[in-house]
């Protein structure tokens, strides 16, 4: 049965401010059972006197993001206690999660299609649904969904599972499709997923086994800074590797131990911000749980160092604090930025992808997409380069040793504009992130065929990502930069609504091929601290120019007309000019995309 939108979309805005004293079940989806859910009452708190601010509605929320202002509309969730009953999120979370929408907005009766394709049937069954394998079977939280309900989140995870098949391991996937639905209909809830899954400027929901096991690692990293004494007192409780233990259940912390109550509000700045909301979530929750281990006896620690993952989800459950209480906690927490937060999760991602190479050998190449996310073995010994720079002819020998460990055929007798060193070819493919180099290359531009255009570039290049850019001078110099991000983001613009300088991510570096032969990594990788802004300039782009690196120079610079550059010293990578003239003229450009990427 679909969720009357309608009606609750009419009343979102009169009743967003509503009292606790208002009908419980009003802002509620037909298929939640309501009778479950209890308003907690914390501590008998008195209610302020005076007149309290009155909390902002729907339109208000949807005029700034229309303007762009995400930084007013990120305080604004932050700040406004809406009761859990609220029709406003009847709305607001749909608009907020449609923001994040990467494909082209999919059309009225898409969702249902996919429905019919994968069941045959739009009719809801009575019987169990099998559900794909990313969902975490321990972990399939219903909350206050009723059996109708619970069989509609069924159907939703499928019909993902079908729709996007990179999926591979996911298990906070499935109670969010749960929450999502106590306030909207079924073909609601998968639009905002969609989204969620397909967000490509934020993370919300990890998809593979690599990156779940990435982000625990993060939050106990950003912890150990953080909340130094709590993860102290954790180490004396469980030394060793028990304290990994602990972590690796942070996201249960929220999803399977805090109220509903609070589980809402925290969604409602999650569907802006991202996941890096848990994040401070679970930094609190560190602290609180520190803090009654110290004066209430319940949490005494004989009681609880044998089992204490345990007892973090049994302390959320009762935690003492308000759920405004909890987020303000939360986000008054300093130093902890997108960026810092971004180094530390690079960073573990390249060590343990490192880790597993290592540890694999060559069993890399028979990796199947249930692993890691990663194409099939078969086209992984399929590999060929498609372009004047990395070609390789057919008839060529098998694969040897070093071309197996690098996941493609040896590079022979190699025809290109701008490096016929097969030695460095290899050299270069070595030093590609190791996921890149299961994916099959495609030349996606090249000044030889294209002109020399930057809005011709832009066209060819700017929503690929990753991109493998290739310069060769007029002296002959063979240099470049493996850029992470779309050079589309050159467009978007910051929660001020300004066009933001610089964008890219730490695993952005650059390369000389000849007549050195070097790479110039991210001074933050080998960083344990904040560098400031000025390590942090990857890529920078306009209709004028084109810029890789900055901090008292930019690495490298080229002209609209992709004619003349120049080259010099920058703080992001800590490189020397890669050119010995500092300035050049450009006799070649090849960009490459990743298929399947």
């Amino acid at each position: 049965m679909p969720h009357n939108r309608d009606t609750a979309s009419a009343q979102a805005d009169k009743l967003s401010g509503i009292e606790e004293e208002s009908d419980l079940y009003e802002g509620f989806a037909p298929h939640v059972e309501t009778s479950e859910i209890k308003v907690l009452d914390f501590y008998n708190i008195p209610k302020q006197t005076g007149k309290e601010p009155a909390l902002r509605t729907f339109t208000e929320i949807k005029q700034l993001l229309d303007q762009g202002k995400k930084r007013e509309v990120k305080n604004i969730l932050r700040e406004n206690s809406w009761p859990i009953n609220s029709p406003i999120r009847s709305q607001l979370w749909p608009t907020l999660c449609a923001q994040h929408q990467s494909k082209p907005q999919m059309v009225d009766g898409f969702y249902w299609e996919m429905v019919h394709q994968v069941f045959g049937t739009t009719e809801l069954s009575e019987k169990p649904i099998m559900l794909p394998a990313f969902v975490d079977a321990a972990h399939c939280l219903p909350y206050h969904l009723t059996r109708t309900g619970r069989s509609v989140a069924d159907r939703i995870v499928n019909v993902l599972a079908y729709d996007c098949p990179d999926i591979t391991y996911s298990p906070v996937l499935y109670p969010i499709t749960s929450i999502l639905l106590h306030f909207m209909s079924e073909e609601e809830a998968y639009h905002c997923l969609a989204a969620l899954v397909g967000s490509k400027e934020k993370v919300f929901i990890n998809q593979t086994k690599l990156l779940h096991e990435v982000t625990w690692k993060t939050v106990m990293q950003i912890a150990k800074k953080h909340q130094k004494s709590s993860v102290s007192y954790f180490q004396r409780l469980c030394p060793g590797v028990k304290l990994e233990r602990v972590f690796m259940d942070w996201c249960w912390w929220i999803l399977a131990g805090l109220p509903f109550q609070h589980l809402v509000r925290i969604m409602d700045c999650y569907f802006h911000e991202g996941i890096k909301v848990l994040y401070r979530i679970a930094l609190v929750i560190i602290n609180l749980f520190h803090k009654e281990c110290q004066s209430n006896n319940e949490w005494n620690p004989d009681n609880i160092k044998n089992d204490i993952a345990n007892a973090l989800i049994k302390f959320c459950k009762k935690i003492p604090v308000s759920p405004a209480k909890l987020l303000h906690a939360a986000f008054s927490i300093r130093g902890l930025s997108s960026t810092y937060i971004s180094r530390i999760f690079i960073k573990t991602e390249m060590l343990l992808k490192s880790r597993s190479v290592l540890n694999s050998g060559n069993k890399q190449l028979v990796k199947s997409r249930s692993s890691d996310n990663l194409p099939t073995s078969q086209s992984q010994v399929n590999i060929q380069m498609m372009s004047h720079t990395l070609t390789i002819r057919e008839g060529q020998k098998s694969p040897g040793p070093r071309a197996i460990a690098m996941g493609s055929y040896p590079i022979h007798n190699l025809k290109s504009q701008i490096c016929s060193c097969e030695e460095s070819l290899f050299t270069l493919w070595s030093w590609l992130p190791v996921r890149i180099t299961m994916y099959q290359p495609v030349l996606l531009y090249t000044t030889e065929e294209h002109g020399c255009s930057l809005t011709t570039f832009y066209v060819r290049v700017e929503q690929h990502e990753p991109t493998l850019m290739m310069i060769k001078t007029c002296n002959n110099e063979v240099f470049g930069a493996y850029c992470s991000s779309r050079w589309f983001e050159r467009n978007i613009k910051d929660d001020k609504g300004q066009r933001q300088a610089y964008f890219g991510t730490g695993e952005t570096f650059l390369f000389s091929l000849y007549p050195e032969r070097a790479k110039y990594p991210w001074v933050g990788i080998a960083a344990d601290k904040d560098l400031g802004h000025s390590s942090e300039l990857f890529m920078a782009a306009d209709a004028k120019m084109i810029t890789i690196g900055g901090g008292e120079g930019q690495a490298i610079w080229m002209d609209e007309n992709i004619r003349f550059g120049k080259t010099d010293s920058c703080k992001t990578f800590n490189n020397p000019p890669l050119c010995p003239s500092g300035d050049f003229e450009i006799r070649v450009l090849e960009v490459y995309g990743f298929v399947g990427a």
